[in-house]
């Protein structure tokens, strides 16, 4: 371990491993940490269900009901990577009418604005123009656009625009839904980008404790383990390595809940998401719904998970996610966790250490991803460019076949 390094990670949370990959891909000499002794850290998958049980301090054993415990990978912060019956309100002419407009929208092309100013025009102004009601804007805005707050009303419609055009155009490549989630759940993914990270060369090290970040003259140059230390120009790590350098920023409850039936009104689907809009239930933030089951192999045969998360507003989380739970009944177990939100204080700039923000109540990567590109912009000083990083790939690989 005593060697130089361009760049270390400490934790293997789903930011963290993504990282690394890019990192790694981009060339540089990458080590990677974790004091525990599997992947995934925050955003891992827990088996067997006993182990979830046991995490969760239930003094009982999972029932005969629930089937093996090795059948089950619950994921402990879901996410969809990008549901209601959506045909309902497409099929409303008027809503129809907006989403023709938002596909053919070119933001190079006035032909297409029909009378809206992408760089003026408020969105609020344009769901006036198309005269559409207040549940079907709650719908667009939090649903499609994933939007946490009503903020983005009276900012100019831009970006709203193009978030649903990325939702329609995933809804059209992938069918009944623009959402991809892993067989045997998410703690799939940290593992994915730790391969690609090591098929450049990265090394990875769990069970690791990290006693040390070596600091000098106000930047860091190495992690101190177990009496060795590893030099390095820069510093990835999650927000519980470096609890000086964050600060709390709210908290989130999440309940996961084991059903044996699917979510009604859901054309027993086996896996959807519900949006629960703040405007809805008096709230100021969304309460999130993201069910997977047996389909998924997160679950014994029959068994389906249902995970309810939403940022903490009163003394009483459990009573603010009532709605949704109201939902999901009856529901044979519950776990529930209530989390500490944080951010980071430190930008990175001067001491080149760059610390992740807590993963959020969204059942989606929206939030993870603009953290991700954030980063990485702050360590090297450009965009993130995906296409580069796919020639560099092809590189290695070659072309995919089409």
């Amino acid at each position: 371990m005593d060697e130089e390094y361009d760049v270390i990670v400490l934790g293997t949370g789903l930011t963290e491993c993504i990282l690394s990959g890019i990192m790694s891909v981009n060339g540089k000499k990458v080590l990677h940490m974790d004091r525990n002794p599997y992947y995934g850290g925050e955003s891992s998958s827990i088996t067997p269900l006993e182990e979830l049980y046991k995490r969760f301090s239930l003094p009982d054993s999972p029932p005969e009901s629930m089937g093996r415990g090795r059948d089950w990978n619950v994921d402990l912060i879901p996410k969809f990577l990008m549901a209601n019956d959506l045909m309902g309100m497409f099929e409303k002419r008027r809503f129809r009418k907006f989403l023709v407009f938002v596909a053919n929208f070119d933001e190079n092309d006035p032909k297409t604005f029909e009378g809206v100013d992408p760089k003026t025009t408020t969105m609020r102004d344009v769901y006036k123009k198309f005269d559409l009601g207040q549940d079907v804007i709650d719908f667009t805005g939090h649903a499609l656009a994933l939007y946490r707050t009503d903020d983005y009303l009276d900012v100019p419609c831009l970006e709203t625009i193009n978030r649903i055009k990325l939702y329609s155009e995933s809804l059209a490549r992938y069918g009944k839904s623009p959402y991809l989630y892993p067989l045997y759940g998410l703690g799939e993914l940290p593992q994915g980008f730790a391969r690609l990270s090591a098929i450049y060369g990265g090394t990875y090290m769990l069970n690791k404790p990290v006693d040390e970040i070596v600091m000098e003259g106000g930047h860091v140059v190495g992690v101190k383990s177990e009496g060795e230390v590893a030099r390095c120009k820069q510093l990835i790590c999650d927000p519980s390595y470096i609890p000086d350098r964050v600060r709390k920023a709210g908290q989130v409850i999440r309940v996961i809940c084991v059903l044996s039936h699917p979510i009604k009104n859901t054309n027993d689907a086996n896996s959807c998401q519900i949006i629960i809009p703040q405007n809805q239930v008096n709230r100021n933030s969304d309460i999130y719904v993201c069910m997977i089951s047996y389909a998924h192999n997160v679950a014994a045969q029959g068994k389906y998970i249902a995970i309810v998360s939403t940022t903490v507003e009163t003394s009483e989380p459990e009573a603010e996610i009532e709605p949704a739970l109201e939902l999901l009944e009856p529901i044979d177990q519950k776990f529930v966790a209530i989390s500490d939100l944080y951010e980071p204080t430190d930008d990175g700039t001067e001491s080149q250490v760059f610390a992740s923000s807590s993963y959020d109540a969204t059942t989606h990567f929206e939030t993870t991803c603009n953290d991700i590109k954030d980063i990485y912009k702050r360590m090297t000083g450009s965009d993130f460019d995906f296409e580069n990083m796919k020639r560099k790939q092809n590189d290695v690989f070659g072309e995919d076949e089409q």
